[in-house]
């Protein structure tokens, strides 16, 4: 591998929230960009995964055995010194970040991933489960309409939701709905009045507000599980027949019926009444920092984060819950959830101004998103580290100058890997959308 820029392949998860066949857009890239891949109308195809995890490595070309995390230890350069000293990992040509793009059909769980000190530990304790050591913090960019749970919500509104949803006596008691009730200077009068609710000052919870918080979050979680069922079969009776339906609850009622009809009886769907329903337009951005809580509940996204795959689930999966694990792991700041979102900028090192620069607070990761219409250019200035590129609409050309200087054509599925100091232009042919993830090492 000695050119600096180049077509590399992907690999596809099927999963069972993913979109069904071709209405993937995981699917639809991964068809174009994996040549020994062909969509099958019957599965679900849930992510496209970019970068060097080991779970499942990108490689040169689909028929190649080499990964690209073996051709970069063996081309170092193409990392970067920075970016080596900045991240050891890097030695065995790993990346410090995984890009994908995620195709959701159906809620993803309730989770949270973890931060560095507890990746270790679960590693350590649990490698069944947790296959690594790495943190995870994420971003995700919105291509189509997102919804996604995204943190708690304030704090006045969790109340309000415990007082005028009467499913919820059977699993939250009074005494901490009366300490919450104190510790805002709200009262517990139920019905409630909802605007002493709505119009209360959302503030940054106290240490003993999370405390609450997390006693209130660990008694849904944890409650038995024909309670939890009994609860949310009255809960779906009453959204059905449309009755006694608080002001409060009438924007989650469609949602509370989705999630139940696709986990039916599951104590996520109670979640509703706890956390952030956020939607986001394309081009919008959420970060999501260690020990959130959060869930992707529909939509397709670009999706970079920190390189690792664990996740810490307690609800909307099949899979193995560990409840104890996320209820005392979680940071329980709450407040709305336009404090998750990220707003792009232009990007200085463009010379045409036509990058996007999503630019998270951690090392690891910041992506550009490029869209240009034909003849339009867009000139990249050498970026320090490696960076991935995925494209997602249209074609055009990319070209590179330097000792082995050449030019590609690429159109929508196509990914690439960009070597660290390579300088890039852009030309669009067709509405030409790409996504590039990068690295540098953090300034001193």
């Amino acid at each position: 591998m000695t050119a600096p820029v180049l077509k590399i392949t992907p690999g596809i998860q099927s999963y069972a929230w993913g979109k069904k066949g071709s209405s993937s857009l995981a699917a639809q890239l991964g068809e174009r960009c994996i040549s020994d891949f062909k969509v099958d109308e019957e599965k679900t195809y849930a992510e496209l995964w970019m970068g060097t995890h080991p779970n499942l490595p990108s490689r040169l070309t689909a028929s190649s055995s080499t990964t690209l995390s073996d051709a970069l230890s063996s081309n170092p350069a193409l990392i970067g010194s920075a970016v080596g000293k900045a991240f050891p990992d890097t030695k065995d040509g790993s990346l410090p970040f995984l890009f994908k793009v995620l195709s959701i059909g159906t809620a993803l769980s309730i989770q949270a991933h973890p931060d560095k000190p507890l990746a270790e530990r679960l590693f350590k304790e649990r490698p069944d489960v947790y296959k690594d050591n790495n943190h995870k913090p994420e971003m995700a960019i919105a291509l189509t309409p997102f919804l996604a749970f995204l943190n708690f919500l304030p704090l006045p509104m969790i109340l309000l939701h415990l007082l005028s949803v009467p499913e919820l006596s059977a699993l939250v008691s009074s005494d901490l709905v009366d300490s919450l009730a104190s510790s805002l200077s709200l009262p517990t009068t139920r019905p409630p009045n909802t605007s002493d609710f709505t119009s209360a000052k959302s503030t940054p919870p106290t240490s003993d507000q999370k405390k609450l918080l997390q006693q209130i979050f660990g008694a849904f979680m944890s409650a038995p599980e024909a309670k939890v069922e009994s609860a949310i079969s009255s809960l779906v009776a009453r959204y059905g027949a449309k009755k006694d339906i608080a002001e409060s609850e009438k924007e989650l009622v469609d949602l509370a019926l989705m999630l139940n009809e696709q986990y039916p009886g599951d104590v996520g769907v109670l979640c509703v009444f706890l956390l952030n329903v956020v939607q986001l337009k394309e081009g919008e951005a959420a970060f999501l920092g260690a020990n959130m809580p959060h869930a992707y509940i529909s939509g397709d996204i670009i999706e970079c984060m920190a390189t690792s795959d664990n996740v810490v689930r307690a609800g909307l999966t099949p899979k193995l819950r560990d409840v104890d694990t996320l209820v005392s792991m979680l940071t329980y700041e709450a407040g709305p959830g336009s404090k998750q979102l990220l707003r792009p900028e232009t990007w200085s090192r463009d010379s045409d101004g036509k990058s996007q620069l999503y630019d998270p607070p951690i090392a690891e990761f910041s992506v550009l998103r490029v869209e240009l219409q034909k003849g339009e250019k867009a000139g990249h200035a050498a970026v320090d580290g490696p960076s991935l590129v995925v494209v997602t609409a249209g074609k055009g050309k990319v070209q590179w100058q330097g000792k082995k200087s050449g030019s590609e054509e690429i159109g929508k599925g196509d990914v690439l890997f960009v070597g660290a100091g390579q300088e890039v232009k852009w030309e669009g042919g067709e509405e030409l959308v790409f996504f590039r993830a990068y690295v540098e090492a953090p300034k001193e």
